[in-house]
Formats: structure tokens, C-alpha cells, sequence
């Protein structure tokens, strides 16, 4: 077994323009302060990281990754959710997912995803330089709108879409398999991979290929309603990053697991600070740490409720207090008796 490494942050719902959180320095230092050991890197938020220049210059890689070090930090992943979601958009996303992307792209479907899948090779090599062994990001979703039709959709209709998927994403898979890093797709609502069994037709389409993975996050199967626990019995060989983000799920004569339309804060399902909602954290690292998960446990911040900071200065000590450090010797060795085969044999009457 391996002990989980953390905690970490994903940096992502906390940058912005006012210092201490527009920078990478002044934002490690605070992750720091708060007990965060790793910060997961949103690879698009160019006020924090320059993608293209951590691709092609070692020099830049290794002068961040010392920077951090010098803060007591170390980069979990890199993230591509916002370009990996551009890898596969249906028509009627176009509008509302061109603000994921450059200006001179925008209206222009066939020219973002070129973009975005330059973004991911980027990401590929970037990762390399920096030594990470696992990247986080969206499938993107061409079958989305299909979820849960009316009128019936077409025979064949999904089928092709994750057809599609796999074509879309196996060079991308073979580009980050040549850097030596797994692609971990965080499984979400909005994504073609929502759950575990879009994951198995995933993983057909491309042919098992070794760096298809899994972003484990507990959050989106609670507002699935989706045994997140045994999710991990299922998955676990294919579990490289996980999201350590609490959600509730309070279902009422009004509204269900679609939420009606209505904000986050009136939804039966929303999501939670670490330790507000229902997830049972305790049985989750107790099941990843028994099924060798040694991957990096990052906060994602995500609540309709309480300010991001009080949930980050809550996180690192409720993530720190869940890693199991896993035990080198079983509980009963003091009462262990001898190895001797012959001993063995009359133990068993067979000698």
C-alpha cells in the first residue's frame, strides 16, 4: 500500500487579480501558510503559469518548480478542463464554451478545437519537463444534450458520438503517452464521461489505451446519486487524481436530481466545503489507500455557501487529518509463530 500524498490545492477558484492571489509566488504562499504541500495548476491562467513556455523551455520548468520548492510545494498536475472541454462541443454549447478560448478562435468551431488540442500537446510536454506523472482534465461532451431525450434519439446516435470521442482523443492519448503521463478525466455531469459506464465505452473506443484514467471527485456521483464508494471497487486501476470536494444531496417535493433550474443554493444537490456535506471521506481514503492509490488528495473548492477562504484554511487540515499513513507491519505480528516449512507441514497434520 501507499500513502496518499497531501494535501493539495487546485488553484483554479482562487486566482484572480488582487494579490495574494494573482501570481504564483504571492498564491503558493498563501497555499503554504494554510498547510498545503501541492497546488494543482490551472494551465490556462496565464496571471499563474505560461503553458507554451513550460512545453518548450526546461530552464522555465525548472525555475518554477524551485520557486515552489522554496515554499515547502511541489505541483500535483496540471490542469486542461477549460481546453480539454473544447476538444469536443456540441453545436449548442458553441456560444456559452467560445469564452473558454481565445478571441480570434471564437465563432470559429473547427479553429478552437485545433487550438485546444494544441493546448493539450502543450500540456503533454509541460507536464514532462515539470516531472508530473498525471494530468487533469474535461472529455469535452458531443452527446450531452441527449442525456435524457424526448423524442427518442436515433439508434446508433451514442455510439457514434463516442466513436467520434475516441477518434478526437487518441492522438492526444498517444502524445501524453510518449511524455509519460496519464490523462486523468475528472467524471461530470456535462461531460460525455459522467459516470462509469460512459467511462467503459470510453475506454472501448480508444482501445484501453493505458493513459485513459480517471480524476476521481466523490461530489459529482453524490448529485448523481452514484455509490461513489463502490465507483472505486469498479475503477480503482484506472484512479490516478483525486478531487477532494464535498457535496449534499436533499431531494424534495419540488425538485430532484436535475435541480429544477434553480441556483446552487436552492438545489436538493449542491456542492459543500470539506466536512458541510454528506461525503464519507473517512471510507474513501481508507478504500483508495487499501487499493494502492499513492496519487496527490487536492481540494477543490466548490461551495454554494461559505467565501473560498475560510473553505481553503478549513481544507488543509481536514485532508492532512484523512491520509492514512499506511502501517509497514499487520497489527497481530508480536503473536506470529514460526516459518519453518516442516513446521508449517505439522501444523497442517501433513508432516
Amino acid at each position: 500500500m501507499k500513502t496518499i500524498r497531501g494535501p493539495g490545492i487546485f488553484l483554479a477558484q482562487f486566482a484572480g487579480d488582487q494579490a495574494p492571489f494573482n501570481s504564483l509566488d504571492s498564491i503558493g504562499r498563501w497555499a503554504a501558510g494554510l498547510g498545503y504541500v501541492g497546488v494543482q495548476i490551472p494551465s490556462w491562467d496565464a496571471r499563474l503559469f505560461d503553458l507554451e513556455r513550460a512545453a518548450t523551455s526546461q530552464t522555465y520548468c525548472d525555475e518554477l518548480t524551485g520557486q515552489l520548492k522554496d515554499l515547502g510545494l511541489q505541483i500535483t498536475e496540471l490542469s486542461t478542463h477549460l481546453q480539454g472541454q473544447l476538444i469536443a462541443v456540441h453545436p449548442a454549447y458553441d456560444t456559452a464554451f467560445d469564452a473558454f478560448a481565445p478571441e480570434a478562435v471564437r465563432g470559429r468551431p473547427a479553429a478552437r478545437r485545433e487550438w485546444a488540442e494544441q493546448q493539450l500537446r502543450w500540456a503533454a510536454q509541460a507536464s514532462r519537463r515539470l516531472g508530473l506523472a498525471a494530468h487533469a482534465t474535461f472529455s469535452g461532451a458531443l452527446a450531452w444534450p441527449f442525456m435524457y431525450p424526448w423524442p427518442q434519439r436515433p439508434a446508433g446516435l451514442v455510439e457514434e458520438a463516442f466513436e467520434e470521442l475516441g477518434r478526437r482523443w487518441t492522438p492526444l492519448l498517444d502524445a501524453f503517452d510518449e511524455a509519460g503521463v496519464d490523462i486523468c478525466y475528472e467524471i461530470h455531469p456535462g461531460e460525455d464521461l459522467h459516470d462509469g459506464a460512459t467511462f467503459e465505452r470510453f475506454l472501448g473506443t480508444v482501445k484501453n489505451h493505458p493513459r485513459a484514467n480517471i480524476l476521481y471527485d466523490p461530489s459529482h456521483f453524490v448529485l448523481q446519486q452514484l455509490d461513489y464508494l463502490r465507483f472505486i471497487d469498479h475503477y480503482h486501476e484506472r484512479i490516478r487524481a483525486f478531487h477532494v470536494k464535498d457535496a449534499e444531496f436533499r431531494p424534495d417535493g419540488r425538485s430532484g436530481v436535475y435541480g429544477g433550474y434553480q441556483d446552487w443554493v436552492d438545489r436538493p444537490g449542491r456542492f459543500r466545503s470539506l466536512g458541510d456535506g454528506q461525503v464519507d471521506f473517512k471510507a474513501i481514503f481508507s478504500k483508495l489507500t487499501a487499493k494502492d492509490y499513492g496519487g496527490w488528495a487536492v481540494l477543490e473548492w466548490e461551495c454554494c455557501l461559505k467565501h473560498p477562504e475560510q473553505g481553503a484554511a478549513e481544507g488543509a487540515p481536514f485532508i492532512r487529518d484523512h491520509i492514512i499513513r499506511v502501517t509497514e507491519k499487520a497489527f497481530d505480528d508480536f503473536a506470529g509463530g514460526a516459518t519453518d516449512p516442516a513446521v508449517l507441514r505439522r501444523m497442517l497434520g501433513v508432516g
